[in-house]
């Protein structure tokens, strides 16, 4: 059995060595740089305010030539370059863009239109320039299918930021600089195994990392096995706990330490990719938010009025058991909502969520608990947590201000979160809360790691060079 655990470990290692060192090493390049996105706040913050001397039309008007008399499951008002429109999601779950001022349903953004767009936020060198792409190395996840194809503004400034326009609802929906773009070649991109034409095909992207990581865990496994085999504590070896010497004693000393650690980065990455379908995602349904809209009515004119006021740069339109309410942003992100949202109108939307379960618990968060918290993110307080009688013990996350589901969360989903990002991102609040803690743990632990990957490639390739033996 020993022998067999040898040779396995030995093949295993050299198959996936290469990967192992790459996953711990690039996983400290994105404890700090993410992959690109455009943040909720800088979103926010580059949106020019509503031109309400040009906003002539109710949603209920101008979304007429789309066939909607109900509220969508999202719909908004803002600006797309100096005109103000309606953005909505069709029946047929595309987008669409009405001009607040006419109601004609508008066309594609060209590019002259984007750059012009893109200037008007500011922040552009002296010669930017826009190419247009359907897809790229950061736009190649599904969800940004809807908003394809792109016109992407290069600034020309010293940054190298570039932005990424939607053809379809002429807005901003991602934000580059080259600093950002270069480190991701060192983090995120091999750490996910992100090549642009693999990526592009999400179920053999998903399949082949399931196999290479599936086989990576098995390498880590029977190398602790061997490992804790080998050591002697109670009667040393001549040379120690360890039988080998140079390189292998090495392997076998850092194995050791940090090979709980290693394996559990290596399971953890497995089930990130929801094998076999075994996790619900935190997503709420579209039919769990549809409930807690009922048939919401398409709002009027006046709607605008009471938040016209605040000054703001976005309105969204939610529904909340059959009332309409604008959610009205201003560029600092604050928010007001009218009409306001009744504890009683909440309540009566939450029992909505699932149908024929009913509310065994309800209570407001006014700190994040073991589900609900911010990690390299931002997460609103308070929220009110929802539970449930069903099969699944359903939780439900609302924003009390605007009524919204934030998050869903079932039995499999609080599973991931202990299967998955516990172990993964170490994101406990006793290191998060007390940071540099999180970052000098997951230092130290990356460390091993990398010892245990690097020794074991030194290790194949000498095993691989050695010459085959003599018949």
């Amino acid at each position: 059995m020993q022998r067999w655990l040898i040779l396995g470990h030995r093949w295993l290692g050299i198959a996936t060595g290469m990967f192992l060192a790459t996953w711990v090493l690039s996983g400290l390049v994105m404890m700090y740089v993410p992959f690109p996105n455009l943040t909720e706040a800088a979103r926010l913050a580059g949106l020019p305010p509503i031109a309400w001397d040009r906003v002539r039309l109710g949603p209920d008007a101008a979304l007429k030539p789309l066939g909607l008399t109900r509220l969508p499951l999202a719909l908004s008002l803002g600006m797309r370059g100096d005109a103000p429109v309606y953005r909505t999601i069709l029946p047929t779950g595309e987008l669409g863009t009405v001009s607040a001022e006419t109601g004609a349903v508008l066309g594609p953004l060209s590019g002259v239109e984007a750059l012009a767009l893109v200037r008007a936020r500011g922040g552009t060198g002296p010669n930017p320039s826009v190419t247009t792409i359907q897809r790229d190395q950061w736009t190649v996840t599904a969800r940004y299918d809807p908003f394809r194809p792109f016109h992407v503004v290069a600034h020309d400034d010293s940054a190298g930021t570039e932005r990424y326009v939607s053809q379809v609802t002429g807005a901003v929906v991602l934000e580059t600089t080259r600093f950002a773009r270069g480190w991701n070649w060192l983090g995120s991109i091999p750490h996910w195994i992100y090549l642009t034409p693999l990526r592009a095909r999400a179920e053999l992207w998903r399949d082949v990392v399931l196999w290479i990581s599936g086989i990576a865990v098995a390498g880590v496994l029977s190398g602790l096995v061997l490992g804790v085999w080998r050591l002697r504590l109670r009667r040393p070896y001549a040379m120690g706990v360890s039988p080998y010497r140079g390189v292998m004693r090495w392997h076998h000393l850092f194995g050791i330490v940090g090979g709980v650690a290693l394996l559990g980065w290596v399971a953890s990455g497995w089930l990130s990719m929801n094998p076999n379908r075994w996790f619900s995602g935190p997503s709420p349904t579209p039919a769990m938010r549809s409930a807690v809209m009922g048939e919401a009515p398409l709002p009027g004119f006046d709607a605008l009025r009471t938040v016209a006021v605040s000054g703001p740069v976005e309105i969204r339109f939610t529904g909340i058991a059959e009332q309409v309410h604008a959610v009205a942003t201003n560029a600092d992100g604050r928010r007001h909502v009218e009409p306001p949202v009744a504890p009683q109108s909440l309540s009566t939307a939450a029992a909505r969520i699932l149908p024929g379960a009913q509310v065994v618990a309800a209570e407001t968060l006014t700190a994040y608990d073991a589900y609900w918290y911010p990690h390299h993110e931002t997460r609103v307080l308070p929220v009110l947590r929802v539970r449930f009688d069903d099969p699944a013990e359903t939780s439900a996350y609302l924003d009390p201000e605007t009524g919204e589901i934030l998050m869903r969360l079932d039995r499999s989903g609080r599973a991931n979160r202990w299967l998955f990002s516990a172990p993964h991102r170490f994101d406990f609040a006793i290191l998060t809360r007390h940071r540099p803690a999180w970052d000098l743990v997951l230092w130290t632990l990356n460390g091993l790691g990398a010892g245990i990957a690097l020794t074991g490639i030194v290790l194949g390739w000498r095993r691989l060079r050695r010459p085959a033996p003599s018949r």
